[in-house]
C-alpha cells in the first residue's frame, strides 16, 4: 500500500485515482482477490487497481477523484455477492469498503445497531445477542457476508420467513454520491413518511446509485422461545406441496426450508450426515415466541399428508444440527465443482410446480442442478454444479440458467429474489420490467449518477 504508487498500463484518469488514493494497490494479488465474487462468473481482465477505504472520508475523497476524471468505480464489501455485481474488469477501479467494519453503537432500549458497511453480519447478531437482541436478515453466508452486500442486494435468508428481508430491517442509511456527496437517508424511527422513500430506493440498488457507508439496523428481540421440526418427502416436488400446504393453513413459521435430495446427498458426503437415507426431500421448520410449541403443531399437521418421517428437535443442540445442514449446502455443492447459484422466486403456490421445471431443465440440458429454497416465501435457489473448467456464461450452464428464468416467469414469478442481477441476468431484466419501468428506472439512475461511474453494467 502506498499514497505514491506507480500505476503501469492504466489511464491517466485512473492513474490519478490510484495515486491519490490515501491507500490503494495495483499489485496483480490485490486485483486478483479483487476482481470478481462467489458467483463462478471470472472477468477476462483484471480491474486497474484497489481503493481500499478506511473511512467514510476515504470513500467521499476517492468519489471526488472519481467523478472529476471520469473513473468507473466498483464498490465491494466481503466478496460473496453471487451475481457478479461486484466484478470489476480493466479500465475500473474497485472501492472496497471490507476495512470499514465496525459497530459503532447499539441502543438496547431503542433496539438499534449503527454499523459500518463491511460488519460482517454474523458479527451484528453476536454483538446484538449481548442484549437479548437480534438482527433478522441472515443469509446462509452470515459468517462471511457484510452488511453493505446485503444492503446492496436486499439480502434475505432463512428468518425471512417471518421478520421480512434487509430493507424491513434498515432505518437509515449514510451514503456518498457519485460525486462525493453525502446523502442521508430514512431515520432513527420506525415508522416516517416525509418524502420519497431513498433509503428503500437504495436498498438493492447494487451499488449503482451510490455507497453506503454507515447503517441503521433494527434490532428484535430474541425469541423467548423456537421449536424445531425437521420432515422428510419422498422426492422435492412433494416437499413442495407440504410447503405450500403450510401457507395454506395460515401458519408464519420463522424458518421454512427445504433441500432437494441431490443436495442432501452433497451435505452428507462432506459432513458425514445421513439425511438422504430418511427421504428425497428435506424440509427444515422453526416457529418462536411464547406459543411456538402450538404454532410447530399445526406445522406438523399440514405436512402429516405429504411427509414419510416428521420429528421434532429434542433440544437446541440437535435443531443447531439441523440448521447447520442447511447452512452447508453450497459449502458442500463447492466440492464438488464450480457453482453457479440460481436465485429465481415464484408464488408460494407454485413451488411443486417449479421444482417440477427445474427438473425438466436439468434433463433437458444435461447440466447438474442441486436445489434448496427459503419455501416460506417461493424462493427457489437451484444451483448448477460444471466442472472448474467449465463455463457458466456460455454453452448448457447458460442456458440452463436462461431456462430458470423462463419458467420462473411463466409460473408468474421473477428472476432473482435475493442474490440482484449484477453482471450475470442483465441480459433478462428487460422481459421482466418492460420498457416504461426500464426508462424511470434509467432516470433515476442518471439523477443519482449522471456520469454513470458507479459499478457500470450492473444491475440496469
Amino acid at each position: 500500500m502506498s499514497t505514491n504508487i506507480a500505476v503501469p498500463q492504466v489511464s491517466n484518469s485512473t492513474s490519478i485515482l490510484l495515486q491519490g488514493a490515501r491507500n490503494a494497490s495495483t499489485s496483480a494479488a490485490a486485483r486478483t482477490a479483487a476482481n470478481t465474487d462467489r458467483s463462478g462468473y471470472v472477468p477476462q481482465t483484471l480491474p486497474d487497481g484497489v481503493v481500499y477505504a478506511e473511512s467514510a472520508q476515504d470513500v467521499v475523497d476517492s468519489m471526488r477523484l472519481a467523478s472529476a476524471h471520469r473513473v468507473p468505480i466498483v464498490p465491494r464489501g466481503a466478496g460473496t455477492g453471487l451475481a457478479a455485481g461486484a466484478s470489476a474488469q480493466a479500465g475500473e477501479v474497485v472501492l472496497d469498503v471490507s476495512r470499514m467494519n465496525q459497530i459503532i453503537s447499539i441502543d438496547p432500549v431503542e433496539q438499534l445497531a449503527v454499523v459500518q458497511p463491511g460488519v460482517l453480519n454474523a458479527e451484528v447478531n453476536a454483538a446484538a445477542a449481548e442484549y437479548g437482541l437480534f438482527y433478522a436478515p441472515d443469509p446462509a453466508s452470515t459468517a462471511i457476508c457484510s452488511i453493505g452486500g446485503n444492503i446492496a442486494t436486499n439480502a434475505g435468508g432463512m428468518w425471512c420467513a417471518k421478520y421480512g428481508v434487509t430493507r424491513e430491517s434498515v432505518l437509515s442509511l449514510k451514503v456518498v454520491l457519485a460525486d462525493g456527496r453525502v446523502l442521508q437517508t430514512g431515520r432513527n424511527t420506525i415508522k416516517g413518511v416525509t418524502g420519497y422513500d431513498l433509503n428503500a430506493l437504495i436498498i438493492g440498488s447494487e451499488g449503482t446509485l451510490g455507497i453506503v457507508v454507515e447503517a441503521i439496523l433494527r434490532l428484535r428481540p430474541r425469541p423467548v422461545r423456537t421449536e424445531t421440526l425437521a420432515a422428510y418427502f419422498p422426492d422435492v416436488e412433494t416437499a413442495g406441496r407440504a410447503a405450500s400446504a403450510i401457507t395454506a393453513a395460515h401458519i408464519q413459521p420463522s424458518i421454512l426450508e427445504l433441500m432437494d435430495g441431490p443436495t442432501l446427498d452433497a451435505v452428507d458426503r462432506a459432513e458425514g450426515t445421513r439425511h438422504r437415507e430418511l427421504g428425497g426431500a428435506f424440509i427444515l421448520a422453526q416457529t418462536d415466541g411464547y406459543g411456538a410449541h402450538l404454532e410447530l403443531d399445526e406445522v406438523a399437521r399440514a405436512i402429516d399428508p405429504f411427509a414419510t418421517s416428521v420429528h421434532r428437535a429434542a433440544d437446541q443442540l440437535e435443531a443447531d444440527a439441523l440448521l447447520k445442514a442447511r447452512r452447508d449446502a453450497i459449502p458442500a455443492l463447492e466440492k464438488l465443482g464450480r457453482v453457479s447459484i440460481g436465485d429465481i422466486a415464484v408464488p408460494r403456490n407454485r413451488l411443486a410446480e417449479a421444482f417440477a421445471g427445474l427438473d425438466d431443465i436439468a434433463a433437458r440440458t444435461g447440466v447438474r442442478i442441486f436445489s434448496v429454497a427459503h419455501a416460506a416465501d417461493g424462493n427457489l435457489h437451484p444451483m448448477i454444479v460444471v466442472d472448474p473448467a467449465e463455463s457458466i456464461t456460455e454453452g448448457p450452464a447458460k442456458s440452463a440458467l436462461s431456462d430458470m428464468f423462463h419458467l420462473a416467469r411463466r409460473l408468474g414469478g421473477t428472476l432473482t429474489g435475493e442474490h440482484g442481477v449484477g453482471l450475470l441476468k442483465r441480459q433478462w431484466i428487460g422481459e421482466e420490467l418492460g420498457e416504461t419501468s426500464l426508462e424511470l428506472q434509467r432516470a433515476i439512475k442518471d439523477a443519482f449518477d449522471p456520469t454513470g461511474i458507479l459499478n457500470p453494467g450492473k444491475g440496469i
